[in-house]
């Protein structure tokens, strides 16, 4: 296995994930620190995952095994994979089954919930595609503010924060009717937010984290 590429956590953290560089993404035992199966082998880097639960009228087949009995939380659950040849898939957590295959306008670097039906994904080129899961076949918008990467992408309140290779980083709010920079363009890239209640923190290529305190949206 090649270098990993992103985590996620299942349901209370019994269970983890991973994803690699060799094109596989793989369901951990924590307790015992063991491999529990392959969820995916895609034959392209994987480079962000995101878990979630699925939306109720969404097929994710039926699992080949049965799974083990370390396998806690999978059930109902749908794996996002951000995959470098272009395509976004969803796969079923606990039936490894495919659910959904997209293909964007570059290799995609990251992915998140926005809620059971609605997923996010940005890529190389700038764009983030807003999907709902029940039918992929398009976009229901595809948001692009720049030409840079987009490195990752946070489900916040209403919206989502996004950040991107030139250093910009900004939250969305309901529907693109509100937008708020917190960083600008020509600056090191921000790879990485996370948030604790009006808490956002970022972390940089100039090897600074930042904490950002946020009054009410």
């Amino acid at each position: 296995m090649l270098c990993i590429l992103d985590t996620a956590i299942v349901d209370r953290g019994r269970n983890v994930l991973s994803c690699s560089r060799d094109g596989t993404a793989r369901l951990w035992d924590c307790g015992k620190s063991a491999c529990l199966g392959v969820i995916a082998d895609c034959g392209s880097p994987v480079n962000g995952i995101a878990v979630g639960t699925a939306e109720s009228s969404l097929n994710l087949g039926t699992p080949e095994t049965a799974p083990s009995e370390r396998e806690i939380g999978t059930e109902g659950k749908i794996l996002l994979l951000a995959r470098e040849d272009k395509k976004l898939q969803g796969v079923g957590l606990q039936s490894r089954q495919p659910v959904f295959l997209f293909m964007g306008s570059d290799a995609f670097n990251c992915c998140t919930f926005l809620s059971s039906t609605y997923i996010l994904a940005g890529t190389q080129d700038g764009n983030i595609y807003q999907l709902d899961v029940r039918n992929t076949n398009a976009p229901i918008q595809v948001i692009h503010r720049s030409g840079a990467p987009v490195l990752s992408l946070l489900p916040y309140r209403d919206g989502f924060i996004a950040s991107q290779g030139d250093g910009t980083c900004f939250i969305i709010q309901q529907d693109l009717d509100y937008v708020l920079d917190l960083t600008e363009a020509d600056c090191d890239p921000v790879y990485k937010v996370a948030s604790w209640e009006k808490q956002i923190y970022t972390c940089c290529r100039d090897r600074i984290v930042r904490r950002y305190q946020l009054s009410d949206l």
